[in-house]
């Protein structure tokens, strides 16, 4: 049977290799009537079910076509279509001259074709970040771009990673799996911030979006609520990620990556017709990963699976159905939680001691965190000037398992070890129905975003209402006991030694419950955007402003049970933006104002007293140059920016009369000023080089506090989210070209550089420092018309460092990766 099972494995090997002796390769090219290369562009072989779709700088190609002749369709929505003859002939690569198309009279407005810039590394051009079809450099408004591209040249195998390439932003602590904001906590603009949107819609994630489906990841800069409302963003920007589209054609790509502490993952990204017309799409790309730790305990595994279905109707409607569904389980990321209380021992993380080997758990208390995203949208041609976008997105995510910290309970450094069983769900509903225009009055262009969104958040809370306490642990992981001269031993860390202790705690302390907490609230909100660009079209310079506002209605009705906590609160959200290109397309000068909002829920205060605010206001002011020199190869992004947040809530400690603490109380009056500047350099000098970096620097201060003296939020105090006030990043990338004996080969290197943060700075504790540090990446690569193989090694030169938000989180250290994809 061994024998049988052997020769027909040559002979399938051999069938296979003279199939494709038989065919040969089509390569082209696609640009504007401009020559600007177009990208995601589809490109299908009649009479096939091959395809393909042009990358960022214009370029396609189909492998594996059967020798004959057959004709190119060449199609985009907004677009006339073209159709070339093409003739294939065995182990030939047919190359096609540019193929030009034409804009079409009834282009969708929200349908932008993304090619402008030759670098394969970022794309100028946005349909999200002001729900407007508007180039970077006619926006008033920054944002950083993660391609694909630069996903795959970096060999990244997790969201957080594929962060490392945004000037400004720096993670604050990795995702926790737990309840309500279990995802990665990132600082950016002096202000935290998570992962919670996709395709512009909420899209809450108690873990990470898995990077298989990222198109393109966009961090929008500053404020943003009134285009986005106020539920899910921050004073200092948004994280949204695009998601990847069907395309005409049948083609996809696989592919494995191992490496250090036990990564394996394997993806699969698959794209196809289902029909013969062409009006059916489906693409679905899923990922399997399990990664252990380089810890002492610890491991994370999640599968995911992601289905996106569009449908032409006719060339005025289309619709998209996208669904991604991600099954999480991971052991708890070890925070060790700083006193704010006490005096601290030391003011260094590198004082510490800490063991970054030993991650305080055992892989018997995990958490897992499913979560479910569906979105559907609707875009209908109106007329030449006006189209209609109707949108409904739905998130359901869960927390279920073990979550525990650590937090140091005397300013000496002995960390109390606390863990409680969560079970803790969260489901949101948006619907958006947006109308844009494109229109002239005179000889002034307006380009107008109008409409208005439903939001719904609804959560359960079945979690243990107590923490049980295990243990007390030194910084080098030796266990204390739970008594401070270690008497009493602490709690194995397993899961029936802990589930006997949650259960003992509760028999012994009547308070201590399983939770029965509901709440839900409603959130409608209307707004209003346009762009007018004064100058007409064939001028070489011109002159644009926007204007915008939105007025959100909060219907909170708090927990279900308790109708004492419902309230109602109305917020405006007004911004403004010039732009003055003196040379089109190629240099502006911008200058913005924009606005983001919170509302904080009412409160009672430990002496009973019902407790209300306004909501918060968070305010900047931006100023800086875009350009876009030598036909595109360098791109650079400069500004400066000054963010104000008022009416501020800060948690206060409140005392009795004999002074003894009564517990914390929230007071609205606080007053936090985050501002700095912030250089992006994208550039591609020579074919094969493609660069991205980044500078940043913040100063934030608190300007007026309600909790003076206090552990935290003291005047004149940076804040603790704002993360390190000076941050670059780099990466460069070479891929040898075809006059080279060394064709597809490449090589890549880059690192990510932060300055000091303070992770604690009160009058109690003082100011408690982690140092700064410099992260090399390197890698080395083979590209071929069907495969790619990449090694690539992440920390290279083995810093040992430290991230934190009030907390010492110890990170990798050097681990190499090893990945091989193959193309179809």
């Amino acid at each position: 049977m061994k024998k049988v099972n052997w020769l027909f494995t040559v002979a399938f090997l051999f069938a296979t290799q003279i199939i494709l002796a038989q065919s040969g390769t089509i390569k082209g090219r696609v640009v504007s009537d401009t020559n600007t290369p177009l990208d995601d562009i589809n490109i299908a072989l009649s009479t096939t079910s091959l395809g393909s779709q042009t990358m960022s700088d214009g370029t396609f190609e189909i492998t594996n076509v059967p020798e004959g002749t057959y004709t190119l369709v060449i199609s985009a929505v907004g677009y006339l279509s073209q159709q070339i003859g093409v003739k294939v002939t065995s182990n030939q690569t047919q190359e096609v001259s540019d193929i030009i198309l034409i804009k079409s009279i009834q282009s969708l407005d929200e349908v932008m074709v993304n090619g402008e810039r030759a670098n394969k590394f970022s794309r100028k051009t946005s349909e999200v970040v002001s729900k407007l079809s508007l180039k970077n450099i006619e926006n008033s408004q920054v944002y950083n771009t993660i391609s694909s591209e630069l996903i795959k040249d970096q060999v990244v195998t997790n969201f957080d990673d594929a962060l490392n390439s945004v000037t400004g932003l720096d993670r604050l602590w990795e995702s926790t799996g737990r309840g309500n904001d279990g995802a990665g906590y990132f600082a950016l603009r002096g202000f935290e911030a998570q992962p919670n949107f996709s395709n512009g819609l909420p899209a809450l994630n108690f873990g990470s979006p898995d990077p298989i489906n990222i198109e393109k990841i966009e961090v929008i800069k500053g404020p943003s609520g009134t285009l986005f409302g106020g539920p899910l963003t921050n004073y200092g920007g948004i994280i949204n990620v695009t998601t990847k589209k069907p395309y005409q054609g049948f083609g996809g790509e696989v592919s494995y990556t191992t490496g250090t502490y036990g990564l394996n993952r394997v993806t699969a990204d698959v794209n196809t017709n289902l029909d013969a017309a062409g009006k059916y799409l489906l693409r679905v790309t899923s990922a399997y990963e399990y990664r252990g730790s380089w810890q002492d305990a610890g491991f994370q595994k999640s599968f995911f699976v992601a289905p996106t279905l569009s449908y032409q109707a006719s060339d005025k409607l289309s619709f998209l159905v996208m669904a991604e569904f991600n099954d999480a389980e991971q052991t708890n990321t070890p925070l060790l939680f700083l006193n704010r209380s006490a005096p601290s021992a030391v003011l260094n993380s590198d004082d510490v001691g800490i063991d970054r080997d030993r991650s305080f758990t055992s892989n018997d208390l995990t958490i897992e965190s499913p979560t479910f995203n569906l979105q559907a949208q609707a875009n209908y041609q109106i007329s030449d000037q006006w189209s209609s976008q109707t949108a409904v997105s739905r998130s359901f995510a869960e927390s279920k398992g073990y979550y525990s910290f650590l937090f140091d309970i005397d300013g000496q450094f002995n960390f109390s070890q606390s863990i409680r069983n969560e079970n803790f769900s969260v489901g949101t509903t948006n619907i958006q129905q947006n109308f844009r225009g494109d229109f002239k009055i005179g000889q002034v262009r307006n380009r107008v975003i109008a409409g208005f969104d439903y939001y719904n958040q609804s959560t359960t809370n079945n979690s243990d209402s107590g923490f049980v306490f295990t243990g007390i642990f030194r910084p080098d992981g030796t266990a204390v006991g739970r008594a401070p001269d270690g008497s009493v031993p602490n709690v194995p860390l397993n899961r029936a030694s802990v589930d006997a202790a949650i259960a003992q705690n509760m028999a012994a302390n009547p308070d201590v419950v399983v939770n029965n907490i509901k709440t839900n609230q409603h959130i409608y909100g209307f707004y209003a955007s346009d762009q007018v660009d004064f100058f007409p079209e064939d001028r070489k310079q011109q002159l644009s402003a926007i204007a915008g506002l939105r007025v959100d209605i909060f219907d909170n009705e708090g927990n279900t049970f308790d109708d004492e906590d419902d309230y109602d609160q109305t917020a405006v959200s007004p911004k403004f933006g010039l732009i003055y290109q003196p040379i089109k397309d190629k240099l502006s000068l911008f200058g913005n104002y924009q606005n983001s909002f919170r509302n904080i829920a009412p409160e009672v205060s430990p002496t009973g007293e019902t407790l209300n605010f306004d909501p918060e206001q968070g305010n900047q002011l931006e100023f800086g140059i875009k350009a876009n020199l030598f036909n595109d190869k360098l791109s650079i992004v400069t500004s400066y920016y000054d963010i104000q947040v008022k009416d501020r809530v800060f948690s206060n400690i409140i005392l009795d009369d004999a002074g003894a603490p009564l517990g914390s109380v929230s007071i609205q009056g606080g007053e936090v000023e985050s501002k700095g500047f912030e250089i992006e350099v994208i550039a591609n000098p020579i074919p094969g080089l493609n660069i991205i970096a980044g500078y940043s620097h913040n100063d934030s201060e608190i300007l007026v506090s309600t909790n003076n003296p206090g552990p935290f939020d003291e005047v004149g105090r940076r804040p603790d989210t704002a993360g390190p006030e000076d941050l670059a990043n780099f990466w460069a990338s070479y891929t040898f070209q075809e006059s080279s004996a060394l064709k597809g080969f490449g090589l890549g290197a880059g690192f990510n550089y932060a300055g000091d943060r303070n992770t604690l700075d009160s009058s109690i504790t003082d100011t408690f420092i982690i140092p700064s540090y410099t992260v090399v990446n390197t890698s080395v690569f083979y590209q071929h018309k069907n495969y790619r193989v990449s090694l690539k090694l992440n920390n290279a030169l083995d810093e040992t460092y430290f991230r934190g938000w009030s907390t010492l989180n110890a990170q990798q250290p050097r681990s190499l990766l090893a990945s091989i994809s193959y193309k179809f």
